[in-house]
């Protein structure tokens, strides 16, 4: 009975040790990127035993105990948000605008993590490139379809872009432009794609057809690589300069062998084409087709989206992060404070579109504060020293018992 005396004192000096601790951490990892911060909390452990009554074996017992002292536990605050850094790294990736959500990782037994720290970096096994934190789990995406849309379930993000993209055949054309009325021809260099080249240039010539009012025979030939086929085709201005008929033009292209060969057909659309005195310039012309192109880059956008890019200025969607929100996020596990696990305190989890939610090139920075933890620091030193004292003087005070009997 009497070493329980000890015990609050005791029993203090642990709590506050593991505080100390706990502050010590906060600070060490004052500069880890995704850090959440955590603070410790402590409670009475008053009662919290039940004590026998009446001695020997009659057991009774009750509900309370007189047991004094304090004990610790720690609460780590997931979803307060560090102040986001620019970093210019291609594979940084920071989450804004709220603290409900987290980057979906799997280490390699396929475990589930979930982490705020988005300094990613690749890493290529047998031939597979995939994106990994910096600790080595692979980040989980959505994977890029064809059609432009995402697959419906996550799997690690693999870096696997076409070194050469292929050309795209021109099958669309929009042509905006004025043909001068006050000439006999006007001709217009278009350049047109085919499956297995690079672009061609092709002349629309608009010549007046006799004894026609407003009325322009169109023909089209390739300067080299291939023969049209479709004209001449009779198109029709009102009065006041605008197309009448046809608002389209449907012509095919057959490419020789010098060219790649192959075929695709053509709608052009003159629609918003004029008839007037003056210049006969091209004002606009836009179309599906495009050249090859060799590979770039990658880069994240707002989405979350990574993208490659190509020397035609094209760009090609590989995958999409995904993005986790819980119900009680505060309530998840922490593994080493940039990685989380869920239980069954934090509820349901779900997938975040994540539209607008990344900041590429960018990392969300610790949330511990130095001041803030070095004036914890000064407190928890003082009430461990406190309880230190409050040993001290208990031994003493037994010592002076003991030496009284003796």
């Amino acid at each position: 009975m009497a070493l329980s005396i000890f015990y609050p004192s005791v029993t203090g000096m642990e709590a506050h040790s593991h505080a100390m601790s706990t502050v010590s951490t906060n600070i060490a990892n004052i500069n880890t990127v995704g850090y959440k911060k955590q603070e410790t909390l402590f409670q009475t452990m008053l009662g919290s035993q039940p004590v026998v009554k009446g001695g020997g074996n009659t057991g009774l017992s009750s509900s309370r105990a007189d047991v004094s002292g304090v004990t610790a536990y720690d609460r780590t605050y997931v979803t307060s948000m560090g102040t986001i850094q620019s970093t210019g790294q291609t594979f940084d990736v920071a989450i804004q605008n709220t603290g409900n959500a987290f980057f979906l990782v799997e280490d390699s037994g396929d475990y589930s993590y979930y982490t705020r720290a988005g300094n990613f970096e690749t890493r290529t096994v047998d031939g597979t490139t995939y994106l990994v934190t910096s600790n080595g789990y692979n980040v989980q995406g959505f994977k890029a379809n064809e059609d432009g849309t995402f697959s419906a379930n996550p799997e690690d993000i693999t870096i696997d872009p076409l070194e050469i993209m292929p050309s795209n055949p021109t099958s669309k054309m929009d042509v905006i432009a004025n043909v001068a009325a006050n000439e006999q021809s006007n001709i217009y260099g278009l350049t047109v794609y085919g499956p297995n080249n690079d672009g061609r240039n092709m002349n629309m010539t608009f010549t007046k057809a006799e004894g026609k009012t407003n009325t322009w025979s169109v023909d089209f030939t390739m300067e080299d690589g291939g023969t049209v086929t479709g004209g001449p085709i009779e198109v029709i201005f009102d009065s006041q300069g605008a197309v009448v008929s046809p608002k389209s033009l449907d012509i095919a292209v057959q490419w020789s062998e010098e060219a790649g060969g192959g075929s695709n057909n053509i709608n052009i659309d003159i629609s918003k084409m004029t008839q007037y005195d003056g210049s006969n310039q091209l004002t606009n012309v836009s179309q599906d087709g495009y050249p090859s192109g060799n590979f770039v880059s990658c880069f994240f956008d707002e989405d979350g989206v990574l993208q490659a890019t190509y020397t035609n200025e094209r760009t090609v969607n590989l995958a999409k992060l995904t993005l986790v929100g819980f119900e009680a996020p505060d309530n998840l596990y922490s593994v080493s404070n940039t990685m989380f696990q869920a239980n069954a305190d934090c509820g349901e989890s779900y997938y975040l579109d994540g539209n607008g939610m990344i900041e590429p090139e960018a990392l969300e920075s610790s949330t511990a504060n130095v001041e803030e933890d070095f004036s914890k620091m000064i407190v928890v030193q003082r009430a461990y020293s406190v309880n230190a004292s409050a040993f001290t003087t208990t031994d003493e005070m037994l010592q002076l018992l003991v030496d009284l009997k003796t």
